[in-house]
C-alpha cells in the first residue's frame, strides 16, 4: 500500500471506529428493552464471529488457529473480560457515569505496556496523553459518581480486562505472523463460550424478537462488533498499544454527544471541557504522526 494512501487509512478507522462504538452505548440501551443483558451480549459475540469467520472464508484469508494458548487469553481477556464485566456494571450500576469508567482503559493500557512491551512515551507525546487523559477524568467526573461501589469495580475490571487484551495482542503480533481477520475471528468465538454459558446458566427474562431487535443485533454483530474489532486490532498492529488506546477515547466523546442529542439533555461545562481536551490531544496525536510518517518518507 502506497505510503500517502496509508496515511490516510489510520485516521479514517479511528474516526469510523470512534463514531460506530460511541452510538453503540445508545443502541445497547434500546436493545436492552427487548433482550436482558447476558442473553444480548452472548447474541451479539457469537453473530460477530460467524459474520467474520464467513467474511474470512468468502475472501479466502486462513482460518487456521495460530498460537492457541495466547488466542485463547485474548479471547477470555478482550472478549469474555470486557463484555461480561461491562454488562454486569452496567446492570448494577445503569449506563450512567460508571459506563464510562470503561474508558479508563488508555491508563491501564499505559502502565502495562511500559515494562511488557517496552513502549515510551516521549516529547511531545506527554502533553497528547496528558490532554486526553484530563479530558478523560472531566467526562467521568469521579467526584461525583452516585452509583454503587460494585458497579464502578466492575466498570474499571472491564477497562483492566480490555487493556490486558490489547497488550497481550500486541505482543503476539511481534512474535508469531498470524492474519489479522482469522486473529479478530478466532477471539471473538473463543470469547463468546462463556458469554453463552453466562446467558444459558443466569436467570434472566426472555428475549423479546422483534424487528426492531433483531435490526439493532444485526447492526451490533456485524458491524460494531466483528467490523470495529477487526478495526481495532488492525490500528493496534499499527501503533503503539498506549497511542491505540488513547485514540479510542474518540468512543466516549460520541456516546455522550449522541447520547445527549438522542435523550434531549443539557450537556454540563465538565462534559464540554472534557470533550475539547479529549479531541485537541487526538489532534496533537494525529499530528505527530502526521510529522514522522511525512520524516519516514522523506
Amino acid at each position: 500500500m502506497p505510503p500517502t494512501l496509508a496515511r490516510f487509512l489510520l485516521p479514517i478507522a479511528l474516526v469510523l471506529l470512534s463514531v460506530t462504538w460511541g452510538y453503540t452505548w445508545v443502541l445497547a440501551k434500546e436493545a436492552l428493552s427487548y433482550a436482558p443483558p447476558f442473553a444480548f451480549v452472548a447474541e451479539r459475540c457469537v453473530g460477530g464471529a460467524l459474520s467474520l469467520f464467513l467474511i474470512a472464508k468468502l475472501i479466502g484469508k486462513p482460518l487456521k488457529l495460530v498460537a492457541p494458548g495466547t488466542t485463547v487469553a485474548i479471547g477470555l481477556t478482550q472478549v469474555t473480560g470486557f463484555m461480561a464485566f461491562q454488562t454486569w456494571a452496567l446492570v448494577e450500576g445503569g449506563p450512567g457515569k460508571t459506563a464510562v469508567l470503561i474508558f479508563t482503559m488508555p491508563i491501564w493500557t499505559l502502565l502495562i505496556a511500559w515494562p511488557v512491551l517496552k513502549e515510551r512515551i516521549r516529547g511531545k507525546q506527554w502533553l497528547a496523553a496528558g490532554s486526553t487523559l484530563t479530558g478523560l477524568v472531566l467526562i467521568i467526573e469521579p467526584w461525583n459518581l452516585h452509583t454503587s461501589l460494585l458497579s464502578k469495580i466492575l466498570g474499571l475490571l472491564a477497562a483492566l480486562s480490555w487493556a490486558i487484551g490489547t497488550v497481550l495482542v500486541k505482543r503476539l503480533r511481534t512474535k508469531v505472523q498470524t492474519d489479522l481477520l482469522s486473529l479478530t475471528a478466532w477471539q471473538m468465538l473463543i470469547g463468546s463460550v462463556p458469554l453463552v454459558l453466562l446467558a444459558l446458566f443466569v436467570p434472566e427474562r426472555a428475549t423479546n424478537w422483534t424487528s426492531a431487535y433483531i435490526g439493532i443485533l444485526v447492526f451490533m454483530a456485524v458491524v460494531s462488533t466483528a467490523l470495529c474489532w477487526w478495526l481495532w486490532i488492525t490500528i493496534l498492529d499499527r501503533v503503539p498499544a498506549w497511542e491505540a488506546s488513547l485514540s479510542v477515547l474518540g468512543t466516549p466523546v460520541v456516546a455522550i454527544i449522541s447520547s445527549r442529542l438522542v435523550l434531549k439533555e443539557e450537556f454540563n461545562a465538565s462534559e464540554l471541557t472534557g470533550i475539547v481536551l479529549i479531541a485537541s490531544g487526538l489532534a496533537l496525536l494525529s499530528l505527530i504522526g502526521w510529522a514522522a510518517s511525512r520524516r519516514s518518507t522523506t
